[in-house]
């Protein structure tokens, strides 16, 4: 079975979000199932030098954008039994960025019509095209209006974030996507007067996936549903959910070399020593009877920060230090930055984003803070628990579907929990954690369950591969 994963970005080569994360790892076990995996993306300019000294022009063609005909460079690297094809344009992806840019709308068709064209010049011409995001919505569109010859290939595409839908004005309908007004319809592109990449994607995939199974029913409902709900629900029986994993080569306590001590949930007392050296690092009192809670998280208000501002002095009450790192809205930088000047002992506020401090920010906290107003997987929660940092979590997509809140009476749980999009019922959970973590044998018991428990891609993994097999089936 030939599958080829079609992504904006993906680790290790270049990295802004969670997607990175998933084009990274699932290709990776669904070649260890026998599938032969191609991953096509973007060559943009800010991936490392290391990774483009390896790549190997395989063939240059010619893209029409519009009335443009465009360079498009093929380059291979083949790494962990998959093969990464980068579509080269400098024009289009040399930029400081990978987005946000006035032409997005001609950089992606450009990246989507390169990745139709390209289909002749593939080892093997695939039996499944995996789209991703909004970036690549049009690839399933444009193989249906435009490349009859490509019939037989069936199409997947996942949803990672519905918020984000890639909406431009109806002349790119002419002027980049080569398309007449018969496609300007509310079951085609037409979106409140626009074009809607993602709603491209919705329209035409095969089969369309969520990144969890809560948010699968979420985007359903008006509230998640960000205007496209309607669609979503007439797509029912073609709508999956199915859970990210981690990568534990990546993220894995007992073989990370970016924290100070190596652990197993068979090893607990070696997790102090992560959590004295953090503090130490950090100019933070060392007390490892203090619990640590981190976040890990863009400073936005999808993530819940509205919240945590509103009841910032009633955690500070409690003996406990806060970490965060991340970036994002100014007011929340500038919050979390006011209130570590306020709790100079208590806070740590770090804006950016550092991959070997992440690490040890796992490792070394007690309690991970995710109270997203919505998440349709979530990473951190996953590789929190992984690294038996117990996380605090909204019951929201994803978060929903991985964290079981701790049962007092029936011992079972991996981590606390709370319904409603509500400043107190998150105090008031945070507070149950603390209470839980000052009784050692209950939180061994949560740390230990949570530790136990697969995070990996290897289940879900197997979903996607049985739902590519069912595809070609049909």
């Amino acid at each position: 079975m030939n599958v080829l994963f079609v992504v904006s970005e993906c680790v290790p080569f270049i990295k802004t979000g969670g997607l990175a994360d998933v084009a990274g790892a699932l290709p990776k076990e669904l070649a260890q199932l026998g599938t032969n995996v191609t991953v096509m993306m973007p060559k943009y300019g800010l991936i490392p030098e290391k990774f483009k000294e390896k790549m190997v022009l395989k063939k240059v063609l010619y893209v029409q954008v519009g009335w443009r005909r465009q360079y498009c460079g093929l380059e291979v690297l083949e790494q962990d039994g998959v093969q990464y094809i980068f579509v080269d344009n400098e024009y289009y992806f040399n930029r400081d960025s990978l987005y946000g840019h006035y032409d997005d709308a001609e950089r992606f068709t450009f990246f989507c019509r390169a990745v139709i064209d390209a289909l002749p010049h593939l080892d093997h011409l695939p039996d499944i095209i995996h789209c991703h995001d909004w970036h690549t919505g049009m690839v399933p569109f444009l193989l249906r209006a435009d490349y009859e010859y490509y019939s037989s290939i069936q199409t997947v595409f996942t949803i990672h974030n519905l918020q984000f839908q890639g909406i431009f004005p109806k002349g790119i309908l002419y002027e980049l996507l080569n398309l007449d007004d018969y496609y300007f319809t509310t079951s085609q592109l037409e979106f409140y007067g626009n074009v809607s990449f993602m709603k491209a994607a919705l329209v035409s995939a095969d089969k369309i996936t969520t990144v969890s199974p809560t948010y699968k029913d979420e985007i359903q409902m008006p509230y998640y549903g960000e205007q496209l709900d309607g669609l979503l629900r007439r797509r029912n029986q073609d709508l999956v959910g199915i859970i990210n994993g981690i990568d534990d080569t990546i993220y894995n306590p007992t073989e990370d070399t970016y924290i100070a001590q190596k652990y197993s949930v068979k090893s607990l007392t070696k997790k102090t020593v992560n959590k004295t050296e953090l503090q130490k690092s950090l100019g933070l009192n060392v007390d490892e009877k203090v619990p640590v809670m981190s976040m890990i998280t863009r400073l936005t208000k999808q993530k819940g920060l509205d919240l945590v501002r509103h009841v910032f002095h009633e955690i500070m009450s409690h003996d406990i230090q806060l970490i965060i790192l991340g970036s994002g809205e100014k007011e929340f930088e500038h919050f979390f930055q006011d209130m570590e000047r306020q709790y100079p002992e208590k806070i740590r506020c770090i804006v950016g984003f550092n991959e070997e401090l992440a690490h040890t920010i796992y490792a070394g906290s007690d309690l991970f803070l995710m109270p997203s107003q919505f998440e349709p997987c979530g990473l951190g929660q996953l590789i929190a628990l992984k690294y038996g940092t117990i996380p605090i979590v909204r019951e929201t997509g994803g978060l929903n579907d991985t964290v079981e809140p701790y049962n007092e009476y029936e011992k079972t749980g991996n981590g606390f929990s709370f319904t409603n999009f509500n400043a107190h019922d998150m105090l008031h959970t945070i507070e149950r954690a603390l209470t839980f973590y000052q009784k050692e044998d209950a939180w061994q018991a949560i740390v230990e369950e949570a530790m136990n428990r697969d995070y990996t891609w290897a289940k879900s993994a197997f979903i996607y591969n049985q739902l590519y097999a069912d595809l070609i089936s049909t």
